[in-house]
């Protein structure tokens, strides 16, 4: 776990050009991820890089319209009032087609409200699509949902 996550902090952390020669398959788990950790740190300064100009976000059945209409309207302000926002069980498939790549993404995740003693657990998938434009991977669609999970079977001894 410490090894991917340093692999993906370096990768973050290198030029654009330098992250398309790990493999397309990295450097999209690469945009993913970064994504995933400004939205744990509850802070989008800059994420808006992630996403291709002519993007489109859709949650839980609502076209929310662009990255920035969704920040700016939706989740942004929703972050402001969270105490914590983890994931958990994440897993990530990428399918590359040319220079576009399709990922699926699944996961738990688990919000902590100011002031508030509940907590607010889900599954969640995503569905992004990502188009390569000058060497770099950009968000073109993200469609996510989420559900309340199951409750675990209990454990027998």
């Amino acid at each position: 776990m410490l090894k991917e996550f340093l692999l993906v902090t370096a990768l973050f952390a290198m030029p654009a050009m330098a992250i398309g020669e790990v493999g397309d398959d990295a450097a999209v788990k690469v945009v993913l991820e970064s994504y995933k950790q400004a939205l744990e740190r509850r802070d989008l300064s800059g994420v808006e890089r992630l996403f291709a100009s002519d993007n489109e976000v859709v949650e839980s059945g609502k076209v929310e319209g662009s990255y920035a209409d969704y920040r700016d309207h939706h989740i942004g302000p929703e972050l402001g009032h969270f105490e914590s926002f983890s994931f958990s069980d994440y897993r990530v498939a990428v399918r590359i087609e040319g220079g576009i790549a399709l990922a699926t993404e699944t996961y738990r995740y688990t919000i902590r409200l100011k002031g508030k003693p509940d907590v607010i657990e889900r599954q969640g998938v995503a569905t992004s699509v990502l188009k390569k434009t000058d060497g770099d991977w950009r968000i073109v669609s993200m469609h996510s949902s989420s559900r309340t999970p199951k409750p675990k079977p209990p454990v027998t001894p």
